[in-house]
Order: structure tokens, then sequence, then C-alpha cells
């Protein structure tokens, strides 16, 4: 009798062990609670979790820079990140330049345009990037895409990061102190609308976004292919007109260490029926994280699990 409790013991044990091998945990790193890759991210880990089998979560971090990172060294299995971003730390160029490569960065998904957001107090006279000499402004943490992508644009147009009173904050504080009037501008890349930038605009603190155009802007697409010109519609926040600015793409990668039937079996998720309708429902860019989208702008290798699927739809020749 004795032995037949334990048997049964032992079994059980057994089959809740196996159980637990079984299930894959999936971290996603995102970014700063008020920018657009955290709410994106919380709803594809909600979609693609599977009871008994992947359980997904996302995580708030510095963003894309911070990301690959932790995605190249273990701490996540996946992460958002900007396309240039992902592009410079596979190849070591760029952001990357002299550092060692992330050979096993991988792709599962192009997401969204990331559009580059250059918010300014309503009545500071500042108009274009070059009329940011001498004024406060936020470049966004260390870590995030923001950070590099505001540099390279103060660049184009002439400007150093001396001429400027830098700041290194994330936009809900940079926009609090816009508001309270100790800041003149700040910096943020991400699907519009942004969280931090639409609490300004609905709570009457008066701001402007500043145009990325002329020969300036060219130059820096030109220079960078993974930049597009891009439009942040009119209305997109409160009571602001269109402005046109640049954009890069927003990305889902991971590593080739992850297993690759369940990088498949989250790509499939991502891309069902009742994902795609929850996705485009619950973010304004939401509605881009489609099929026609995902595998445009990629500067690095698919992940097998997503090229599987990719095959499988026809998406992949």
């Amino acid at each position: 009798m004795k032995f037949r409790i334990w048997a049964a013991a032992l079994t059980a044990s057994l089959a809740f062990a196996g159980a637990a091998q079984a299930q894959q945990f999936f971290r996603i790193g995102t970014g700063g609670t008020a920018g657009t890759y955290y709410p994106v991210g919380g709803m594809i880990a909600n979609a693609v979790s599977q009871p008994g089998k992947i359980i997904a979560t996302a995580q708030a971090s510095n963003g894309s820079l911070a990301n690959v990172t932790a995605v190249g060294g273990g701490s996540l299995e996946a992460g958002m990140t900007q396309s240039d971003v992902a592009t410079w730390a596979y190849t070591g160029t760029g952001a990357f330049e002299g550092k060692p490569k992330i050979g096993d960065l991988r792709m599962i998904a192009n997401l969204y345009p990331e559009s580059i957001h250059l918010v300014v107090k309503k009545g500071s006279g500042i108009r274009s990037v070059a009329d940011l000499k001498g004024k406060r402004v936020a470049l966004d943490e260390p870590g995030s895409g923001t950070l590099i992508n505001a540099r390279m644009v103060l660049a184009a147009y002439g400007v150093k990061e001396t001429d400027i009173k830098p700041e290194y904050i994330k936009p809900n504080q940079a926009g609090d102190k816009l508001k309270d009037g100790a800041l003149d501008a700040f910096f943020f890349v991400g699907g519009a609308p942004a969280g931090a930038i639409a609490e300004l605009a609905s709570g009457g603190a008066g701001i402007e976004l500043v145009a990325l155009t002329g020969s300036s802007a060219d130059g820096l697409r030109m220079a960078n292919p993974y930049f597009a010109v891009d439009t942040i519609a009119a209305g997109t926040y409160k009571d602001l007109p269109a402005v046109q600015t640049l954009a890069v793409g927003a990305q889902l990668v991971t590593s080739a260490k992850v297993d690759a039937n369940t990088v498949y079996e989250i790509t499939k998720a991502m891309y069902s029926d009742s994902t795609q309708k929850t996705l485009a429902a619950g973010h304004a860019k939401g509605k881009f994280i489609n099929r026609e989208n995902a595998v445009k702008g990629v500067g690095i290798p698919f992940h097998p699990g997503a090229e599987k699927f990719y095959r499988e739809v026809g998406l992949i020749k």
C-alpha cells in the first residue's frame, strides 16, 4: 500500500516537473511607462501568452539600446527596439561602433513607425532644431533610442550637444519640467500618440511640435536609409496641427538561442485574427502591427521560428 502511494506521488511529481519544464517564460523588454513601447508590449505579451505553454510578460526598461543588450546577454528573451539600433547592434556599427557585435540578435517582426517628436513650449519661439541653441533640452536617458536619434538630429542641423543645456530624463519627467517652465524642449522617438505628450496637450500645458524638414532632414535621411519621411497627423494630439517629421521602425527582436518553437508560436499568435483585433483596438499604433508590415525594413536575420511562420503564410519565399 505504502509503495503504491509512493509510486503515485512520484508519478505526480514527475508529471508536474515535466509540465513546469514545458512551460516557457518569455520576457519582453519595452520602454518607459509614458512611452509607446510599454503599452504596446503589454498588449503583445497578453495576446501571445498561452496558459501552460508560454507565459509572456512585458517589462519596463530604458528602451532600445538597453533591450538589445539585455537580449544579447540573455536577461530578456525579447525586446522592442528601433530598426536602426537593431541593425547597429548586429553589425557593430553606429552606437555599437567599437563594441562587441550582438551576432545572435534575430528578428521576430517589424511593428509600426516611430515618429521623432520635438516638443516645445507654446510661444517659445523655437521653430527649428537650430533654434535650440542655448535652450534647456531633454534628450532622454542613456540606453534609449531617443537619445541616439536626438544626437543625430542635432548634428544634422549643426547643433552641438555643448550648444544646448542637455538633460537626460524620460519623457514623463521632461513633460512635467516643460509644464513647470523648467525646460524648453524635449525629444521623444515613439509611436504617436505617446502618453506623456498626449497628457501635456490635453492638460492645457500649451505645447507645439517642431517639424523636421528641409535640407538638413533630407541629408540625414539619405545618409541613414532607415529614416523615413513621416507625418504626425492633425489631431493626434489635442489642438495640434499636422507636422512633418522623420520616423524609424519599431521592431520586436530576440536571440538565436531562444527556442524556435516558442518563437514560432508567439509569431503565429501575434498575427491571429483575435490578436489583430485586440491590437487594432488597443492603441493607435496597433493597427500597423499586421502581416503586411511584419517583414518590412528588416536589417538583421529572422529567427528560424518567425521565418517558419512567414514562409507558411507566403510573406517570405
